[in-house]
């Protein structure tokens, strides 16, 4: 595996990116540059007002066993920003939840294990047992929610407009986080 990041290393890959004009990734255009500097406005504001419930954080507090939460993202993907956020603050309720971020271009032989529909559709979140290694569950690329809208969006229209896009990134701004943290405690029931 290339490099990893933390949650805090990978704000900051993403300030030091935008700094030099730049974003993770082999596509280095203005417009990925431009989704790059969105979504790190969208981390800060995540950042600064999502909470989880006492019970949430209780929830995941009880979880057992060492693990490891592997993220695979990159900087320019408007559902990771949303994304990545909920996955750092569940993590911060269990010491025992190792957060660890991979980017999909310097990992192909990861992203290829973890294929959605066949695409190396991001972000995808892996839990693992951190003594065996063994992958637990599986997570992504989007919460159950978002991932009905989009496929019953592209059913009807082929691929996603750039307003659908938008409505997307609407939904996840009002749905707070919550059907991403209800999905992770699925994950666990």
């Amino acid at each position: 595996m290339a490099e990893t990041y933390t949650y805090e290393t990978y704000k900051e890959l993403m300030d030091n990116l935008l700094k030099e004009g730049k974003t993770s990734g082999e596509d280095q255009s203005e417009f990925m540059v431009s989704l790059t500097k969105l979504n790190r406005q969208r981390i800060k504001r995540l950042d600064n007002t999502l909470e989880l419930t006492a019970e949430q954080t209780a929830f995941f507090a009880n979880l057992t066993g060492e693990q490891s939460w592997v993220v695979i993202s990159e900087c320019w993907c408007a559902d990771a920003a949303q994304i990545l956020p909920v996955i750092a603050k569940v993590a911060e309720a269990n010491p025992h939840i190792h957060l660890s971020i991979v980017l999909r271009d310097e990992n192909p032989e990861l992203m290829n294990q973890y294929l959605t529909n066949g695409g190396k559709a991001i972000p995808i979140l892996i839990i693992s047992d951190k003594a065996t290694g063994k992958v637990l569950h599986v997570w992504g690329p989007r919460p159950k929610t978002a991932t009905t809208m989009v496929e019953a969006y592209k059913k009807e229209h082929g691929k996603l407009s750039p307003e659908f896009k938008e409505d997307l990134q609407k939904w996840y701004n009002q749905d707070k986080g919550q059907s991403i943290i209800q999905d992770l405690i699925s994950l666990f029931s």
